[in-house]
């Protein structure tokens, strides 16, 4: 069972989260890797915006082949309202359920969101980073904070996403002439580190492998929650 720290309740009101994102991001640290890792994991969430129900799931794939070596996922109940910039709330504490369930402790953590690359600098991956401490990584599909120009159209090639003075993540082509997707450090990472392991996660699609393929469980989880039984 992959372990976590408990670090708040999640049953919380929109003023007590914000208040919480600002006292932990006192505790984030971006940095370089130790070590060469040799997994990835890939978490994603589905859900309807005014739905309670929650469908989570984490994938492993060996980095070196891209291979899977385990899926896990829940389906529960979101203690929290959809509100954006809070989404954690909502999500991270299906996330832990399904955590608890891997047998295999990845190495390196990549969300279907973002790190710093947020208005408090405390995104998905940057909050649950803290909770699972593990070098952890947003690659987002669209842009919560931040201004970039857009990046030169073959693979590769990225721009500093910028927000209040600071650089707070990538606007990264993984395709030639395909839209950027966003990649910013959450915890116990850098900027660097996490554009390299995203092209390293190349299957042919916009979207690196293990978030991909963390998107395609999720959803074949809420089908088969969704579609009555025989």
């Amino acid at each position: 069972m992959a372990t976590y720290q408990n670090l708040h309740p999640w049953t919380v009101t929109p003023a007590e989260a914000v208040a919480l994102q600002q006292r932990l991001r006192e505790r984030v640290r971006i940095e370089p890797l130790p070590a060469e890792p040799e997994t990835i994991a890939g978490c994603d969430i589905s859900f309807n915006k005014y739905e309670e129900t929650v469908y989570a799931g984490i994938v492993v794939l060996r980095l070196s082949t891209l291979e899977v070596l385990e899926e896990v996922g829940v389906v529960s109940t979101a203690p929290f309202p959809y509100v954006p910039g809070l989404l954690t709330f909502r999500e991270g504490p299906a996330l832990i359920e399904a955590w608890q369930k891997l047998t295999i402790e990845p190495d390196v953590v990549m969300f279907d969101g973002h790190g710093i690359a947020h208005p408090r600098r405390m995104g998905i991956a940057t909050h649950m980073g803290l909770w699972i401490n593990r070098p952890s990584f947003g690659c987002g599909k669209s842009v919560l904070a931040g201004k970039f120009d857009d990046p030169a159209p073959e693979r590769g090639n990225w721009t500093p996403m910028l927000h209040r003075g600071d650089t707070i993540g990538a606007a990264l082509r993984t395709k030639n002439k395909v839209n950027p997707v966003f990649v910013s450090p959450g915890h116990l990472i850098d900027l660097p580190t996490a554009i390299d392991l995203t092209l390293r996660c190349d299957g042919g699609y916009r979207l690196p492998e293990p978030t991909r393929r963390a998107h395609l469980f999720v959803n074949a989880l809420r089908r088969e929650h969704l579609s009555p039984s025989d």
